[in-house]
């Protein structure tokens, strides 16, 4: 008798840039797509050039990767994207937030969650606005579910 359990398929989600800056952040991609859990997002730790893509790896294997998606922080004078800012999860048929120690905390839906190194999850739903970092934070992003 077989006694291996077909795996349950997991639902795809996506990270859509709102503003001019958060697209920037996401290396000019509007969209990312999310496929597996939980997903790290952070800012990349190094200065980069305008010019470098999110998506290519900065860190020549010379650290441990953080993120499944590394933010470049428009903000020049006081950073609003923490190295390891927030993750996206997917448990009980319910995608969560999960602030993962940030300085600034995340905005979801108008909620603040984590900052100060506190950390803090919420339930997100398919819309959800998602800043990254306090309310003055130009890098916004809408929290999508695909329905194919």
């Amino acid at each position: 008798m077989d006694t291996e359990s077909t795996p349950t398929s997991l639902p795809v989600a996506s990270l859509v840039g709102t503003t001019d800056e958060g697209i920037d952040a996401m290396g000019g991609q509007a969209e990312v797509r999310i496929a597996s859990f939980p997903f790290r997002i952070g800012r990349e730790s190094r200065m980069v050039p305008s010019t470098h893509l999110a998506s290519e790896d900065l860190r020549l294997n010379a650290a441990p990767q953080l993120n499944d998606l590394y933010l470049r922080d428009p903000s020049r004078k006081r950073l609003q994207i923490s190295r390891e800012h927030f993750a996206i999860e997917y448990a009980g048929g319910k995608f969560f937030l999960l602030d993962r120690g940030s300085s600034c905390g995340t905005i979801v839906a108008g909620r603040r969650v984590g900052g100060d190194r506190a950390g803090g999850q919420t339930e997100l739903r398919s819309g959800d606005r998602i800043v990254a970092g306090n309310d003055s934070s130009p890098c916004v992003f809408r929290f999508e579910i695909a329905t194919d």
